[in-house]
């Protein structure tokens, strides 16, 4: 599957917004955000021109799209996905997301960002429900019980990601168990356990022209 392999950073400041997309770094001075929080190439410090409601659109579909790590085909489908679901698209893009198994893995801390957790899915480190599941996509479902296996629980990467969780905390619609190596879905989460700045009626507008 095609991926992104560029300078995680510059997704961050070319939306000018931290995306969190490198893990513990970005909570640390070591952020390139946090240093350099314009736009990057050399015309990132350029003066502000104003923008067209389209490029506001998009620019919002390009956060949400980097945000949550995933490449534009894959993230139209999702939107298509969501037009067919009864409720506000929005909200439902947004739901689907985040219930993605790779997602609801960095949620619960199993993970320090997205994309570690998506490879430690692809390297079989965990079970939902008792079974073996490799694939990030897979969506979660209500009381599905996401574990790490037996012999990955001495995994560097997972036990400190376990150590950092503290500081962002495990959302309402998720219950951990540290102690067991694993985590509850209690609920399908709902516009407001998604704490992160997203306006996803602009993605619907672009998509919708």
């Amino acid at each position: 599957m095609a991926r992104y392999t560029e300078a995680a950073c510059r997704q961050c400041r070319r939306e000018k917004l931290k995306l969190f997309l490198k893990g513990d770094r970005c909570y640390s001075d070591k952020c390139a955000f946090e240093r350099r929080g314009y736009a990057p190439g050399q015309h990132g410090q350029a003066r502000v021109r104003k923008v067209s409601d389209y490029a506001i659109q998009l620019r919002e579909k390009q956060k949400v799209k980097r945000m949550y790590g995933m490449l534009e085909g894959q993230f139209r489908n999702y939107f298509f996905h969501a037009e067919r679901i009864k409720g506000v698209t929005g909200e439902s893009l947004l739901r689907l997301l985040e219930c993605r198994l790779d997602n609801v893995i960095y949620r619960l801390g199993l993970a320090n960002s997205r994309n570690q957790a998506r490879q430690l899915v692809r390297h079989n480190h965990f079970l939902v429900n008792g079974k073996k599941v490799n694939i990030p996509s897979f969506q979660i479902r209500v009381n599905d019980v996401i574990a790490v296996k037996e012999k990955s629980r001495a995994v560097a990467a997972i036990t400190d990601s376990l150590q950092a969780a503290v500081r962002r905390g495990v959302p309402g619609w998720l219950e951990m168990d540290q102690a067991n190596f694993k985590g509850t879905v209690k609920a399908l989460p709902d516009r407001e356990a998604i704490t992160m700045p997203i306006q996803e009626q602009l993605v619907v507008e672009l998509y919708s022209k």
